[in-house]
C-alpha cells in the first residue's frame, strides 16, 4: 500500500498553479514560499495520522490552506475584543475602554507633530509635564500634579525621591500584592527605600507608627489603600488625617497609594464609599498616587498629586524620565479629565462609568432582544439575571447586578463553545459557569450587540 504522503506536490509545482498565482499577486513571493512549505509540513503530519483523506482537493485546496496561513500571519498580535466577561476593568483585556473624546485626542496628536515639549509663544523648549496639570488641579484641588506611566511607577518615584536609603513605615495590613504578582514590599525595595513594618495584619494604631519612628532614620509613611480585598471583624487602623498630623510632627513625608483613582461620585455609580484623591489631599498628605486606567477611565497612567516642592523634586528625579508618558497618553488623559468638568458628561461618555451606571432594565431589554434573534438550530440562548464585578483590583466584594445570555450548543462542551467564540472576528471573550457560556451585557457596549448577534448566528449555522 503506497504512502499517501508521496502524493504531496512540491512547492515549485504549487507556485506555478493558477490559484497560487493569485496568492502571489497579494503577497510577496518569499512569504508565499514560506507559507507553502509550512502548510505542506502540516498536511504531511495530518496525512500520516489520518491517511489520504487528509489530502487537500486540488490546487485550490492547497492554496486555501496557504492563504489561511498567510492571513493568520497578518493578524495583529494586539487586537480588539468584545468583553462579555462581566468584569468592567478587566486587566487582561486592557482595563478601561477609552471615551470617544480620548480616542480622537490620541489620534490627533499621533498623526503628526505636537507641542509635547515645546512652548509655542516663546518658541523654545518646554516640558511634557505641564499638559494635564491645570485640569488635575481644578478637579482635585491639588497644589501640583505629575503624570507618569502607571501607578506602580508613581509610587516608586515618590518613595525614591522622598526616602531613598531611609525607612518607610507601612502597616502589616497594607503589604498587599497587586496584579501580576507585584507586591508592595518589592516595589518599595526597588525604590531604594527601607521597609519598616508596623502594627499587625488586622490592627495598626497611630501608636504603632510613632513607635516605628522611634526605631530611627525614618523618612516617610506609606499608606496603601487595600483596594483589592477587605479586612473585617476585629480591626483598627489609623486615619489618614491622624497620620498627616504625626508626619508633620515627626518631620516625615506621608504618601498615599490610592490605587483606583475614582473621581466620580461613587453613589451615582452604585458603588460603596471609596476614598478619592481630594479626600487624601484635604487630610494633609504630601503626595497621593493613583491609576489613570482604572475607575478614572482613561489611558494607562500613574497620577501624582501633592505639594509643589514635592512634585518638583519628583520631576527632577532621573527616574522621572524613565517613567515618563508619551504624547498619546497625555492627550487621552487630558481629554478624559476634561469630561469630568461636567459630571453628567463623564457618566455618559466615559465607558467604564457608563457601564457601572447603566440601569438594570436597559440590560434586560438588550439581553432579551439578543436572545430572541440568536437562538435556533443547535444553539440555545437564554436571557438570565446575573452578577458582575468592577475588576482591576477595585471594589472587592461588590457584586454588580446585571443581565446575561446563557448559551449552549449541541455537540459542544461549554469550553469548546467559548473557544470558538474567542476565535471569531472579532474575538468574543465570555466566561463559563454552570455548564453554560455566559455573556454579560454590562461589559458589552450596546454598539456591539449586532456584532454579537452575527457571531452567534454564524456559530448557529455551524452547529445546526
Amino acid at each position: 500500500m503506497s504512502d499517501a504522503r508521496r502524493r504531496l506536490p512540491g512547492v515549485d509545482v504549487l507556485l506555478a498553479s493558477v490559484p497560487f498565482r493569485q496568492l502571489l499577486q497579494r503577497y510577496p513571493r518569499g512569504r508565499v514560499v514560506d507559507a507553502a512549505r509550512q502548510a505542506l509540513a502540516l498536511i504531511r503530519e495530518e496525512v500520516g495520522l489520518k491517511g489520504e483523506g487528509a489530502l487537500p482537493e486540488g490546487d485550490e485546496g492547497y492554496a486555501g490552506r496557504v492563504g489561511q496561513l498567510l492571513e493568520s500571519w497578518d493578524l495583529p498580535s494586539l487586537r480588539p475584543v468584545i468583553n462579555a466577561t462581566g468584569v468592567i476593568l478587566h486587566t487582561n483585556l486592557g482595563r478601561a475602554p477609552l471615551s470617544r473624546a480620548a480616542r480622537e485626542a490620541m489620534a490627533r496628536v499621533g498623526q503628526g507633530y505636537s507641542n509635547l515639549e515645546f512652548e509655542l509663544e516663546p518658541g523654545g523648549r518646554g516640558s511634557r509635564y505641564v499638559h494635564c496639570v491645570r485640569l488635575l488641579r481644578e478637579l482635585t484641588g491639588a497644589p501640583d500634579a505629575l503624570v507618569v506611566n502607571n501607578n506602580a511607577a508613581a509610587v516608586v518615584l515618590a518613595l525614591n525621591t522622598l526616602a531613598a536609603g531611609r525607612g518607610v513605615l507601612v502597616s502589616r495590613g497594607e503589604l498587599v500584592e497587586i496584579g501580576g504578582g507585584f507586591r508592595i514590599p518589592d516595589i518599595l525595595s526597588r525604590s531604594g527605600a527601607v521597609l519598616r513594618e508596623v502594627g499587625t495584619t488586622n490592627r495598626t494604631r497611630l501608636a504603632d507608627y510613632r513607635d516605628g519612628v522611634a526605631g530611627g532614620d525614618v523618612a516617610a509613611i506609606l499608606k496603601v489603600h487595600r483596594s483589592n480585598f477587605r479586612i473585617s471583624g476585629f480591626t483598627e487602623e489609623a486615619s489618614l488625617a491622624d497620620l498627616a498630623i504625626l508626619a508633620r510632627e515627626m518631620d516625615l513625608f506621608l504618601v498615599h497609594d490610592l490605587g483606583s483613582g475614582l473621581l466620580a461620585d461613587p453613589e451615582a455609580l452604585g458603588l460603596p464609599a471609596e476614598p478619592r484623591a481630594p479626600d487624601s489631599l484635604r487630610a494633609g498628605v504630601h503626595a497621593v498616587a493613583f491609576s489613570g486606567d482604572k475607575l478614572l477611565g482613561g489611558p494607562q497612567a500613574g497620577v501624582l498629586l501633592g505639594e509643589e516642592p514635592v512634585m518638583e523634586a519628583m520631576r527632577k528625579n532621573p527616574l522621572c524620565r524613565a517613567f515618563r508618558v508619551d504624547k498619546g497618553t497625555l492627550a487621552g488623559l487630558e481629554a478624559t479629565l476634561k469630561q469630568y468638568l461636567d459630571p453628567e458628561e463623564a457618566l455618559r461618555e466615559i465607558p467604564a462609568l457608563r457601564m457601572l451606571a447603566t440601569p438594570l432594565e436597559d440590560l434586560e431589554a438588550r439581553a432579551r432582544a439578543l436572545a430572541e434573534g440568536a437562538a435556533g438550530g443547535g444553539l440555545e440562548v437564554l436571557p438570565a439575571p446575573g452578577t458582575g464585578v468592577v475588576g482591576g483590583g477595585t471594589c472587592p466584594g461588590v457584586d454588580l447586578p446585571t443581565w446575561t445570555l446563557r448559551v449552549r450548543a449541541a455537540g459542544k462542551s461549554p469550553r469548546e463553545l467559548a473557544l470558538s467564540l474567542r476565535k471569531g472576528t472579532p474575538p468574543l471573550v465570555a466566561r463559563v459557569a454552570d455548564d453554560d457560556v455566559v455573556l454579560d451585557l454590562r461589559t458589552m457596549d450596546p454598539g456591539e450587540d449586532e456584532t454579537v448577534r452575527v457571531l452567534l448566528e454564524r456559530f448557529r449555522r455551524v452547529v445546526g
